[in-house]
């Protein structure tokens, strides 16, 4: 035989050897964690472009885990839809674990969202501090009036927590804190005095948390805190000493109009 057909024939038999073990190691390893799978069903997986090692590695965290209703189709659907498999199954766990009613369904739904939900999770166990404002928009205070026409400026920390029921289509963190400032100047504009804010800071958190602002967001607030309030400008008799000034000028417009007709009267 020749040697150019000799090797042809050994790379033709190595082919289906290397590819018999690459199957039979990823079965064993299935096999050994009691997360049965066949080698067809890997054999399906090669030919769907799904990589079966990472199926199977899923379906092994999965089943070590106690979560045994889920299948592989399932998680091979999520794979070929673009979805971060093992976040999602990290995830699963970890609300097993704490105890968040958390199914794989809503769990792919979050993940194709575009949402980490592993982090969503995370934020659901461990609740998670905002400033309000966001310091890293330029602002380290939210600016108000009182009536008395003394500003105000405040400062908030408001502890959220993930809700896993809104978390797809709900508002992010922008919102809260924009709900929050909103808030926050509403309730300093109503106080009769500078001083009144200046007294009970604890009034600003309980009339902005009464408000309801995690509606429609996929948070849940906790709790508003007022880490700072300071006096800022007088307002009030700046506005006063503006609107003087403009009287003066409209006065002195007034006057060099009847002086001039008086001129032309007396020319006349």
């Amino acid at each position: 035989m020749p040697p150019i057909l000799l090797i042809i024939v050994i790379v033709l038999l190595l082919v289906p050897v290397m590819f018999f073990f690459y199957f039979l190691n990823i079965w064993v390893r299935a096999l050994a964690s009691q997360a049965h799978v066949t080698i067809w069903n890997l054999v399906g997986m090669k030919l769907r472009h799904v990589p079966p090692n990472l199926i199977v590695e899923a379906l092994i965290r999965l089943k070590k885990a106690g979560l045994v209703e889920i299948d592989t189709d399932s998680i091979e659907a999520h794979y070929l839809a673009g979805g971060d498999v093992l976040s999602v199954v990290n995830a699963l766990i970890a609300a097993d674990k704490a105890g968040i009613s958390l199914n794989f369904k809503r769990a792919a739904a979050i993940d194709l969202a575009g949402r980490d939900v592993f982090d969503a999770v995370r934020a659901s166990v461990n609740p998670r501090v905002i400033d309000c404002p966001d310091p890293a928009k330029g602002r380290t205070t939210i600016d108000a009036v009182a009536k008395d026409g003394i500003q105000v400026k405040a400062r908030a920390r408001v502890t959220v927590r993930s809700n896993l029921e809104r978390l797809v289509g709900g508002a992010t963190e922008e919102t809260i804190i924009a709900r929050v400032g909103e808030g926050i100047v509403t309730t300093i504009g109503s106080a009769a005095s500078y001083k009144e804010v200046l007294e009970n800071p604890d009034s600003i958190s309980k009339r902005v948390l009464d408000k309801g602002l995690d509606s429609g967001t996929a948070f849940e607030i906790l709790s508003i805190d007022i880490a700072d309030v300071d006096v800022g400008d007088n307002i009030g008799a700046r506005l006063q000493a503006d609107q003087a000034e403009a009287d003066k000028r409209v006065a002195q417009a007034r006057a060099e109009v009847r002086r001039a007709t008086a001129v032309a009267a007396e020319q006349e």
